[in-house]
């Protein structure tokens, strides 16, 4: 693997810090010294940003001490002192502080890198009710007529309106606001996103009280899915004064809505959190968010350019720093959460059919069960559309249509699970009639090739919806998500039905979905006849059977690995990213199952098969979109069934080579 391809700002990861110091209220020195302290730490471990608490380098509990021109002359002179640290550190760095400037006293935010204050942000919501007194000290930012002060000899841009725009790292634009911003009705950090910028700042104090903790929390997960950014959140620890409240130092790491870090509360000593966030993945969100291209920022902003350090330590991205980066991004890790999860879809593919069912006034269904995944899954829907709506489950009519590869386990599950279930099946052999076709059309059965395959698949099909006819009947589709993508279904055959609904499941997540059936939906035979179906190898079963009714057709044998399919299939659908990136991916999560040149091989066939199956997808019949990945042409995913895919195989080329 070629280590100048993959550096973290050429694939839109950037190495972040939060911190909770370990403060003394008003030593300066101390302070001083321990965000120092921290700076290297945080450098060491491969950031590149840090971000402090509100007020840190004096305490925010400093109360009439802030009218003190020893503490505010000493707390300016700290911030140049941090600045220089920040720079031998090769870090940057957002620090917050009192400055007394024309008259008036702020609370402010100052950004430094490469030795250099580069701008300083006001605070600009005071909260002034219960226990917070800020308007007895500060000014708003509202009232500030400056636009820039004299700092260590030097001209510092000052306000709200400023953005920091890193000119080595594309597309990674910081903004700031203090603690309170954050609970206002219109945070600024709306109009700052809308302004470009992708990551924003909170230098924060926040006192803790009995269930703040949880609001703050959902309130920063909230904004940084709003603004469609990362959102990194630094709150005042319990150094602070607890002479009337408590501080509880909890700061958190976001991205669009996900928490990747956060710091342990209550605690003295420095607490820090690290993490990778994604800031390309941040500007692709945006690029395809209609309402965020669409609004303007009510203020204009001045955009500052700098060089963000390039930062020390073990930043040889070894071990990718993201709690969210994982094998199956379509199953959560956590089993209550997947629970939750399958709970959900369920409901979702069980209203949509029956919401079909109830505007047609059709009370029968037909499905082709074959005692695999994707059949037993919809057949699992199918029957609670029918509880749902009350209707007989003698109105379910599944059929089983064993050919040339079909083995006794499968057709046994399906028999079982029917009969379990309380509905009809049909058996309809296709042996014969596939044999007649092949006759008619002049094909050798011994050559067993896809004209050999796809005439067994297509004649189910015909009986399927003939039947449907037959009985008055709706017929269900059984393929998936993971097949759509890869076009793994035979045009006109399984690829199609009159209600399609696992379109928006993918194979990893159908497992999953018949575990929790089994476990949380049925006991008994049919429990147990699921986990069976669920230990089955995934077969089409299309061709001839060897000896002892053993298979001879693997699915992921021929394909590929369904888990690295749609791993691959979430990264570039759901993030845009780029086959480079994908394929880096794919490597950290792999690495103990896969070899770098197996999950490149993998991918230059993820590739072509998706750019080649397209024309399926573009007539695919309707179903239910259940997650953020999609691919019906009336929903999320348009794409010209001509389009080339040589962009793509040229950078996966470059890769090989």
């Amino acid at each position: 693997m070629k280590q100048d391809l993959f550096s973290p700002t050429s694939l839109g990861f950037l190495r972040v810090a939060v911190v909770v110091p370990e403060l003394r209220v008003a030593d300066i020195r101390y302070n001083t010294q321990i965000i120092i302290d921290a700076l290297q730490e945080a450098a060491a471990r491969g950031s590149r940003l840090a971000l402090f608490p509100e007020l840190c380098i004096t305490g925010y509990t400093c109360a009439d001490l802030f009218y003190q021109s020893v503490l505010l002359d000493q707390a300016s002179n700290a911030l140049l002192a941090i600045a220089q640290a920040a720079a031998e550190a090769q870090i940057a760095a957002v620090v917050g502080l009192p400055m007394h400037l024309g008259g008036k006293l702020y609370n402010c935010a100052a950004f430094v890198s490469d030795g250099k204050v580069l701008g300083i942000v006001p605070k600009t919501y005071l909260p002034s009710t219960n226990e917070y007194y800020e308007e007895r000290w500060f000014s708003s930012a509202k009232d500030s007529p400056l636009s820039e002060i004299q700092l260590g000899g030097e001209s510092i841009p000052f306000g709200t309106d400023l953005l920091f725009s890193a000119s080595n790292f594309p597309g990674c634009i910081f903004g700031i606001e203090i603690c309170e911003d954050l609970w206002a009705v219109q945070p600024p950090s709306g109009s700052m996103a809308l302004a470009g910028a992708t990551v924003i700042l909170n230098p924060s104090a926040s006192d803790e009280i009995l269930g703040k903790a949880e609001y703050r929390r959902a309130l920063i997960q909230q904004q940084a899915a709003r603004c469609l950014a990362i959102y990194l959140y630094a709150g005042a620890g319990p150094g602070e004064s607890t002479t009337d409240v408590v501080f509880s130092g909890g700061a958190y790491i976001n991205e669009n809505g996900r928490m990747l870090a956060e710091t342990e509360r209550f605690l003295f000593s420095t607490q820090m959190a690290v993490a990778d966030v994604d800031v390309q993945s941040m500007n692709h969100e945006r690029l395809r968010n209609s309402s965020f291209s669409s609004a303007l920022p009510d203020r204009a902003y001045r955009m500052l350019a700098f060089n963000l350090p390039e930062g020390v330590g073990s930043r040889k991205q070894a071990e990718l720093l993201r709690n969210d980066l994982t094998p199956t991004p379509f199953v959560p890790a956590d089993p209550s959460q997947r629970a939750k999860h399958c709970q959900e879809i369920f409901h979702l593919q069980s209203v949509g059919l029956a919401k079909r069912l109830k505007h047609t006034g059709i009370k029968k269904i037909t499905i082709a069960l074959s005692g695999g995944l994707d059949s037993t899954l919809a057949l699992l829907v199918v029957q609670q559309a029918f509880e749902m709506l009350g209707l007989p489950r003698e109105g379910i009519v599944a059929i089983t249509m064993p050919g040339f590869g079909t083995t006794n386990r499968t057709r046994s599950n399906a028999e079982r699970l029917a009969e379990s279930l309380g509905i009809s099946l049909r058996q309809i052999p296709i042996r014969d009639a596939v044999l007649q076709h092949f006759k008619d059309i002049g094909h050798d059965p011994k050559l067993h090739n896809v004209t050999y395959e796809n005439a067994q698949a297509r004649e189910r099909t015909q009986i399927l919806m003939d039947i449907g006819n037959q009985v008055g009947g709706l017929a269900v589709g059984t393929g998936d998500l993971s097949e759509l993508a890869l076009g793994w279904c035979t045009y006109n055959a399984d690829h199609m039905s009159m209600y399609h609904v696992n379109a928006g499941v993918p194979k990893t997540l159908v497992r999953y979905l018949i575990e929790w059936c089994a476990e949380s939906v049925y006991s008994g035979v049919t429990s147990e006849v699921l986990h069976d179906i669920n230990a089955t190898p995934i077969s089409p079963e299309l061709l001839p059977l060897g000896e002892n009714d053993t298979l001879v057709q693997e699915t992921e044998a021929t394909i590929g690995p369904y888990l690295l399919h749609d791993f691959f299939l979430f990264q570039v659908v759901r993030h845009g990213f780029t086959p480079r990136k994908v394929y880096w991916l794919a490597c950290q999560v792999f690495a103990k199952h896969h070899q770098p040149a197996e999950v490149l091989e993998w991918l230059k066939s993820f590739y072509q098969r998706f750019f080649a199956a397209q024309f399926k997808r573009s007539a695919m019949p309707d179903g239910p979109k259940v997650g953020s990945v999609a691919l019906s042409p009336r929903g999320d995913w348009r794409m010209p069934s001509d389009a080339s895919s040589a962009l793509w195989r040229q950078e996966l080329e470059e890769l090989a080579n």
